[in-house]
């Protein structure tokens, strides 16, 4: 690997890190010097927030979205799975290598930048090239985008 590479790596470990650990962390607990009972403070005091909500667990959910590719972690497996399979030269073999680096859905495949991808196609085993020779990002981004008739031109009737 490249310098740039590895240095890009090591900054999308330690973002990672941080975001867990924002994620990860406990609340602390906010203690008020007034004369107001607890629950007459609960009642009209501001409502705990929910996760999702502020800078923090933004952050945290952005740096996995970004990361979970080249980590190795699919931090949205709540979601269902696309059927990867409809890519072109990509059959259920090499779908389940992907799924083992957490690609699992068409968009993860669509937003992969070049360096990512590379990333990506060095984990591919005896799939590897195939990534970039049968344009497998570019097809996702018309799957993704619901794009059959634009997918089809450019690669042909899908099966």
């Amino acid at each position: 690997m490249s310098n740039i590479t590895l240095i890009a790596a090591a900054i999308i470990a330690i973002l990672a890190i941080v975001g867990l650990i924002l994620l990860l962390r406990k609340p602390t607990q906010r203690v008020s010097l007034s004369e107001t009972p607890p629950a007459a403070r609960q009642a009209v005091g501001p409502r705990p927030s929910k996760e999702g909500h502020g800078i923090a667990d933004s952050a945290a959910a952005a740096v996995l979205d970004i990361s979970g590719p080249v980590i190795g972690i699919d931090a949205h497996s709540d979601l269902p799975a696309d059927d990867l399979t409809r890519i072109k030269g990509l059959g259920p073999k090499a779908q389940a290598v992907l799924n083992g680096v957490g690609i699992r859905r068409f968009a993860q495949l669509a937003e992969l930048d070049p360096a990512q991808a590379a990333e990506v196609d060095s984990r591919l085993g005896a799939f590897k090239g195939r990534i970039f020779r049968d344009r497998w990002i570019d097809q996702a981004r018309y799957l993704e985008q619901g794009d059959l008739g634009g997918f089809e031109r450019e690669f042909g009737k899908l099966g």
